[in-house]
């Protein structure tokens, strides 16, 4: 407690050169689908982790339930994001990401889905990981 808080602007791969292996825990969530190469920011956030750490990603699915629900449903529907927040062909599908997570020296511990109410605003897991969906990972 008491501890100051630095804000480093940079990108995770940036950050993993200065930074390797420094965290024992380390989250990327909801920015996956908006980098330009989501496997070499996997690749990074692992390289920041120490051995036996944990790391936390959260994307969206690349699938038709996720395109009606996070593109069509939150930008034109609801208007809950700006339109053109997200495109369709960076949503990476769980098994893509397991495969990324496991190519940067991770073990997949646990892939889940959860759903957001916009009513309620809140989010809650769900089994089905076919539109938000949360990896949970330790580094080897």
């Amino acid at each position: 407690m008491g501890e100051k808080i630095r804000y480093i602007e940079t990108t995770a791969e940036s950050f993993a050169e200065v930074e390797p292996e420094s965290f024992d825990v380390v989250a990327a969530l909801e920015m996956l689908e908006h980098v330009p190469d989501y496997r070499s920011t996997v690749y990074a956030l692992a390289k920041l982790t120490r051995p036996g750490g944990k790391v936390f990603l959260s994307t969206i699915n690349r699938s038709s339930k996720a395109y009606l629900m996070a593109v069509l449903g939150a930008e034109y529907v609801l208007n809950i994001l700006p339109r053109g927040t997200h495109d369709y062909a960076k949503f990476i599908r769980p098994s893509e990401l397991a495969n990324a997570a496991r190519d940067a020296g991770l073990l997949v511990k646990d892939i889940t889905g959860y759903s957001y109410n916009p009513l309620t605003r809140g989010c809650k897991l769900v089994a089905n990981p076919s539109v938000n969906y949360l990896v949970y990972a330790q580094k080897l």
